[in-house]
């Protein structure tokens, strides 16, 4: 059996998978790989699927799977799973930082010293304490937020639709309601068409004026224009992303140039020792896979 690691893996992987067959990162050698394991840089579309006639397996190490043309693969025969455990600590940790470098004024504070200026009374800080974060989404990594928001002494709340309670936070019925209380936004969601754009100016409209939006979840969830006139406004007070519709997003995103934007290159899985879990899970997969299971 030979395994293709298209994408960036923890080092240490190739020879722990060399149990299971041969081992290879060479792309050119995809039309032999029966199982290939991806991240978020490679696209299994129909067309990638062509050139992989003998793949059985696709492993996507990361928690969404919206770079994999599903219904292609099913109709296939071609399992399609992700590691969805694995990378909940490290995004949830991203999360966070994000949310507390805003009210911190992190950035201000780092790029003015190190400029030359000691803006100690100009840069005035607000605290997370007591306010109210809303969870749009309560998967696994949203539950690691809502433990270190509840630390923090944040009154956590959430929305799901396929999640009607959970013991990390108070359930709102609808979306609106969500982020009518919210101080704080964090974004927990795949990509569907349910949740593209899910985030636009008639939401906004609906939210606190300067509420502090994060998204680690998905980019396209987000309105960019809707989301870089409400910046514009102050209606929306920080939008902190690490996701974006493409890796690197085009050079025209608006949100590239809209004011109080805290950005980062999408770093939510890229810890060591999130490789090395999400590599833990390809072997337990991988493992079920040749032994037959499902």
């Amino acid at each position: 059996m030979l395994i293709l690691i298209a994408d960036a893996f923890d080092a240490s992987l190739p020879a722990k998978l060399a149990r299971f067959g041969e081992v290879t990162e060479d792309h050119a050698r995809l039309p032999e790989a029966e199982v290939v394991l991806i991240r978020s840089k490679s696209k299994c579309t129909a067309e990638w699927f062509a050139g992989a006639p003998k793949v059985k397996l696709v492993i996507r190490g990361g928690v969404g799977m919206d770079n994999i043309d599903r219904e292609y693969a099913k109709a296939h025969g071609i399992k399609a799973v992700n590691t969805p455990k694995a990378s909940s600590i490290a995004v949830a940790e991203l999360a966070f930082a994000l949310m507390l470098a805003v009210p911190n004024r992190l950035v201000e504070a780092h790029t003015t010293t190190a400029g030359g200026q000691f803006l100690k009374k100009e840069l005035k800080r607000t605290e997370l304490f007591g306010k109210t974060l809303g969870l749009i989404g309560m998967g696994n990594i949203a539950r690691e937020v809502a433990k270190r928001a509840a630390a923090f002494g944040m009154k956590v709340q959430y929305f799901d639709p396929f999640v009607p309670a959970s013991e990390h936070a108070v359930a709102k019925q609808t979306l609106e309601a969500l982020v009518a209380d919210a101080d704080y936004i964090s974004m927990h969601t795949p990509f569907t068409p349910e949740t593209d754009c899910m985030i636009n100016a008639a939401l906004i409209a609906k939210a606190k004026k300067g509420v502090v939006i994060v998204n680690t979840g998905r980019g396209k969830c987000v309105n960019a224009a809707d989301m870089a006139a409400a910046l514009a406004s102050g209606q929306v007070g920080t939008y902190a992303t690490d996701v974006w519709p493409s890796d690197p997003p085009p050079a025209d995103y608006p949100l590239l140039k809209a004011p109080n934007v805290l950005m980062a290159p999408h770093l939510g899985a890229s810890t060591k020792e999130n490789l090395l879990r999400i590599g833990e899970e390809v072997q337990t997969i991988i493992a079920d896979f040749v032994n037959g299971g499902k």
